[in-house]
């Protein structure tokens, strides 16, 4: 991590944003990325919604959104919230009264569209219950769901017609002297997304939350995904991401981190960098880093860990790393620790001894950090 620091050519500039609070969390201005789900658990079940947004926070996940469709869900999130380890979105389609209810509720964010919720004095009735409950407010474009007359006016969903619609939405909250806004312009065509993020990132300040919508299952999605968020982040626009997968939540929030940790932007748990295997190898590559990342899930330590199946890359990759092990013959490999060769070691005894190695270096790790914390302070 240190080293690639120091590598300018790796460094992205963060387009300037204002910050807002989303609960206790900061999103926008120096803050980190966050990585957001959401449920997909009836939110009336409270237990299983409970559970499963525990189980997004232990992957991960900074933020949570949960649906709140009717008046029994509005009960239910009072009781979630309540529960919850981290801030909870409202989802807020329409009917008015489901935002108030929302914020009353203790939502740290209501996900809505100022335009849709109706009349003026509603609109008003929403942003007053937000500010009076210390909600932050979510704007959600969505290119399937523009309105009537931007359809009209550019006869199909374009870059120009989200970015308008965004637009007149964060007009509405600035008219109620309401600034504690993100905004979102998602679609599920990677190419409208980004031009109109790009558009939207240049004519307004606000925190950016970024998303391709319904872009498909773990595979495909996880490739839309990649390569639409990973486009603008790396030309600094997003302060908040949500990967939307047709998959358990958990892997929305662990691909997420997969993007951020691809780009240097987010650091969390063990990268692992490993070689897609080949006959050359000196043992089952494949089955090891499943093995291995199935077991090393609990480590939360930004730290890396190479497995290399022979020794044309290993040693190379294994200097870049905290903990690596590279593949020779006769049954045994190399484990490197720090970037330095440090032990031969049995295939057979290999998966037992990285989970040990990698699990003694974050805890060294930790013990450092908080060291310097304390010294600081």
């Amino acid at each position: 991590m240190s080293l690639h620091a120091i590598r300018p050519w790796r460094q992205i500039d963060r387009r300037t944003s204002r910050q807002i609070m989303v609960g206790d969390v900061p999103v926008g201005g120096d803050a980190p990325i966050t990585v957001q789900t959401m449920t997909n658990t009836l939110t009336t079940d409270v237990a299983a919604t409970i559970a499963q947004v525990q189980a997004c926070a232990e992957a991960g996940a900074d933020i949570v959104r949960i649906s709140v469709p009717d008046e029994n869900s509005s009960r239910a999130l009072k009781e979630i919230v309540a529960e919850s380890p981290v801030p909870i979105v409202a989802d807020i389609h329409f009917h008015y009264k489901r935002g108030i209810e929302a914020a009353e509720a203790g939502a740290a964010c209501l996900r809505i569209n100022p335009g849709n919720i109706g009349s003026a004095d509603r609109v008003r009735e929403v942003i007053k219950a937000a500010r009076d409950h210390n909600c932050s407010i979510r704007i959600g474009v969505n290119a399937g769901s523009l309105e009537k007359h931007l359809l009209e006016k550019y006869g199909e969903p374009c870059p120009e017609a989200m970015i308008e619609s965004g637009l007149d939405h964060i007009r509405i909250l600035q008219d109620n002297d309401f600034h504690e806004f993100k905004i979102s312009c998602k679609a599920s065509d990677v190419f409208l997304a980004a031009a109109a993020y790009q558009g939207l990132a240049d004519a307004t300040d606000a925190p950016i939350h970024l998303g391709i919508t319904e872009a498909g299952g773990l595979v495909s999605g996880t490739i839309k995904s990649a390569i639409g968020l990973g486009n603008l982040l790396w030309m600094g626009i997003g302060d908040t991401i949500r990967v939307s997968l047709s998959a358990d939540p958990v892997e929305e929030v662990k691909v997420g981190y997969e993007i951020l940790k691809s780009l240097g932007l987010r650091h969390r748990g063990v990268n692992v960098i490993s070689c897609p295997s080949c006959a050359r190898q000196g043992f089952d590559v494949i089955a090891t880093v499943a093995e291995l990342e199935k077991r090393l899930e609990h480590i939360k330590t930004p730290m890396s860990l190479s497995i290399i199946g022979c020794v044309v890359n290993g040693p190379g990759e294994a200097l870049m790393t905290d903990v690596g092990f590279t593949g020779g013959g006769n049954g045994a490999g190399m484990v490197y620790l720090a970037g330095k060769q440090s032990h031969k070691l049995s295939n057979d005894q290999m998966i037992d001894h990285i989970v040990e190695q990698v699990e003694k270096k974050a805890a060294e790790l930790e013990a450092a950090s908080a060291a310097e914390t304390q010294a600081a302070e």
